[in-house]
Order: structure tokens, then C-alpha cells, then sequence
């Protein structure tokens, strides 16, 4: 059975930029949380190389209550050498995040683009995630507003 694709969450790996943290190394770090395997579909490296993770075809385990009609990319990085949340993406994975995501909403056409950030429960219920709603700051920047044009 095909899965229905609405989503395209976008997830940083919330490790240190300044360490190499491989695909294998995520497997690891969610199989100790108890996951079957690593949960995203797509990893992206700081020198821009994508390590394919789960087949689209499989739910992911990164986003509680939208794993079934999501697809997942995580780049790697997003805490910067004092382990804080921030943008460390470089420019070779901006591109390779930028074409990823063309395609995959070439693929699914009908899917939105959020950071995980986003999903969060919206308190106040205006409609939005306000800042001080945001239960993670995963992806460390918004993906919403700069995937837009795609």
C-alpha cells in the first residue's frame, strides 16, 4: 500500500558542528531510543553528500503523529561548538537541501514543507507556532519560510 504524502519535515540532527556524525551514527542514537532504525528518509552531510536512510515507501520515526504521511530530511549539524542550537549549515548542504527538496515536492506535489520546530501545538491557537510555543528549535532556522518558493 502507498503511502499518502502531505508532509515533508525537515529536521537538523542536533549534534555539534564541529564533530562528524555519520547516518550510522544516527541509526545507533535511535536505535538506543528504541526505534526499529534510524527515522528519517534522508541525511545530508556538511560537504552536501545525501546518505539515504528509510525508503519513502516506509513511515519515518522523527515527527510524534506525522510519521504515517510524512517524508523526513535531516541535515546534519545544528548545535553549534558550544552545543547550542543554531544554523550550521553550509553552503554545499543549503544546495543539496535546496535540490532535495525540489525534488521530493516534484514527487509529492500536494506536500508542505515545515521544520520540525513547527509541529509544535500552537498554545494560544492563532493559527501559528509562536517562538516561545516551539517545544524544540529543530531545524535551528525556518525552513518554511526559505523552501517557500518551491
Amino acid at each position: 500500500m502507498e503511502r499518502e504524502i502531505d508532509l515533508i519535515v525537515v529536521h537538523c540532527s542536533a549534534t555539534r558542528a564541529d564533530r562528524d556524525i555519520t547516518a550510522k551514527d544516527i541509526d545507533s542514537f535511535h536505535r538506543v531510543r528504541g526505534f526499529s532504525s534510524w527515522g528519517y528518509h534522508y541525511y545530508v552531510r556538511k560537504d552536501g553528500r545525501i546518505e539515504k536512510m528509510r525508503d519513502e515507501s516506509e513511515p519515518g520515526a522523527h515527527a510524534y503523529g506525522y510519521n504515517h504521511n510524512s517524508i523526513a530530511v535531516c541535515y546534519e549539524g545544528g548545535l553549534d561548538a558550544n552545543g547550542r542550537p543554531a544554523d550550521t549549515r553550509t553552503p554545499q548542504q543549503k544546495r543539496t537541501l535546496h535540490a532535495l527538496l525540489r525534488s521530493l515536492k516534484e514527487d509529492y506535489p500536494e506536500a508542505v514543507i515545515k521544520g520540525h520546530r513547527d509541529l509544535s501545538p500552537d498554545v494560544n491557537g492563532n493559527g501559528r507556532v509562536d517562538k516561545w510555543e516551539r517545544t524544540k528549535e529543530c531545524p535551528c532556522f525556518d525552513a518554511e519560510e526559505e523552501y517557500e518558493d518551491l
